[in-house]
């Protein structure tokens, strides 16, 4: 099957488009009458309208009802669809309802209701003999429709992102300075984003997509996207409450203490990490606001302890990681946890067994088959760690001791190759 539409570019007649014996305009020329009855209509009968404050109906919405109706009646007057340049005062006010958080649903309802009504208007008193008129009459307003459409959903949606754009650099800025421990009452007015009393301070990991490293695939753009897609889920799971200092490997959030509890759950985490496609990882540390600086540090000091650990990608808390904290704070005690592995430095199989024993849970058949070694050879592995440190992995003792012992030694080792 297939569907033509009338030519209206050829041959266009000079005079205007006459439907029950008279210019189809005539019914919409009274714009103010026509535009209260319409307004009317919207306020009363429109659900997403009626929520939209009274000076605005009787204003902006009025004011751009009889201006289409204007729009309308030339229309069918010159039997041609207004051009582009015709639609700036639709396109400009799309942009105004789009800072004010007018839905764009409700604007394009709006739109299309009022063509309607004004097409049902001129066409009310159609004769059996006016078809072809009619015919005309009906591509002309589906063809304003679909500018006008085509206006508003442009202009919106470019404004929405300027409006996207200055929000998110407001909240870097304000991100920023309270970071660096500056508290401006001035700075948060000209950002207009309050500042909290307190904030959930999160460091987060950004691993690389898979597109990063397709060669195919350019790795910047690949990167960029990853990270528009976590930004788009931030601003909808957090309600773009956060501010944001993130780059494509990570970064820093700064979320306002709730009263309902934690902003930033393991379902939030989850949700952002299927939106960038990779396996995020959070740390998160409560604090007040004039101690975010301090706190941002000791995040960011939680979040290396979970690489260097060879923790799975999640959200931990000070909670999760108190031992490693605590490790990290160092002393005798803690250095001499660290040199407790040191018989073990020339026999790296027996570290690689230390390590897979304790990560599968003390099951040695599992361990066997992660090192592609008889369960016998990891009985005599376990033995020669005990003999070289006097750890006996066969016991709970032991067990704590060899964790805390290989933790200590990556911990050192980590802020060794920093230094």
């Amino acid at each position: 099957m297939t569907f033509s539409t009338l030519d209206l570019s050829a041959e266009t007649p000079d005079s205007a488009l006459e439907i029950g014996g008279r210019p189809a305009s005539v019914p919409l020329q009274n714009t103010d009458r026509v535009a209260s009855r319409m307004v009317g209509y919207f306020a009363t009968c429109m659900a997403p309208c009626r929520t939209l404050p009274g000076e605005q109906l009787r204003g902006d919405v009025t004011k751009m009802t009889r201006s289409c109706l204007a729009l309308a009646a030339e229309m069918f007057d010159r039997r041609s669809v207004p051009d582009d340049a015709r639609l700036g005062e639709v396109r400009e006010a799309a942009a105004q309802w789009a800072r004010e958080a007018v839905p764009l649903g409700t604007i394009l309802r709006a739109y299309h209701q009022g063509l309607r009504i004004a097409f049902g208007l001129v066409t009310a008193r159609a004769k059996a003999d006016d078809v072809d008129e009619l015919l005309v009459a009906t591509d002309l307003m589906l063809e304003l429709l679909e500018a006008i459409t085509v206006a508003v959903s442009d202009a919106y949606v470019d404004e929405q992102h300027l409006v996207a754009r200055e929000h998110q650099t407001a909240s870097q800025t304000l991100a920023s300075a309270l970071l660096s421990g500056r508290r401006s009452s001035a700075l948060a007015r000209q950002a207009g984003i309050p500042i909290a009393d307190s904030y959930e301070v999160v460091a987060l990991s950004i691993p690389e997509h898979a597109d990063e490293r397709d060669p195919r695939v350019d790795s910047q753009v690949a990167a960029r996207r990853k990270l528009r897609r976590l930004q788009s889920e931030l601003a909808t799971s957090l309600e773009a409450r956060a501010l944001t200092l993130l780059s494509t490997k990570g970064g820093t959030l700064l979320i306002p203490v709730s009263d309902a509890g934690p902003t930033l759950t393991a379902e939030v985490l989850a949700t952002l990490t299927e939106a960038a496609g990779v396996p995020i990882t959070a740390t998160v540390v409560v604090t007040d606001t004039d101690q975010v600086p301090e706190s941002a540090d000791q995040a960011h000091e939680l979040l290396n302890l979970v690489r260097v650990g060879g923790r799975e990608p999640g959200l931990y808390r000070m909670d999760d990681l108190a031992v490693e904290y605590q490790l990290t704070r160092g002393g005798p005690a803690v250095r001499r946890i660290a040199t407790i592995l040191e018989p073990l430095d020339a026999h790296q199989e027996l570290f690689d067994t230390m390590r897979a024993y304790l990560g599968n849970d003390m099951n040695r058949q599992l361990t066997a088959r992660q090192l592609y070694v008889h369960p016998n050879t990891v009985d005599y592995r376990l033995r020669r760690i005990a003999q070289l440190t006097t750890i006996d992995l066969a016991t709970s003792s032991g067990i704590s001791q060899a964790a805390i012992a290989l933790l200590a030694r990556d911990l050192d080792r980590s802020v060794t190759r920093r230094l």
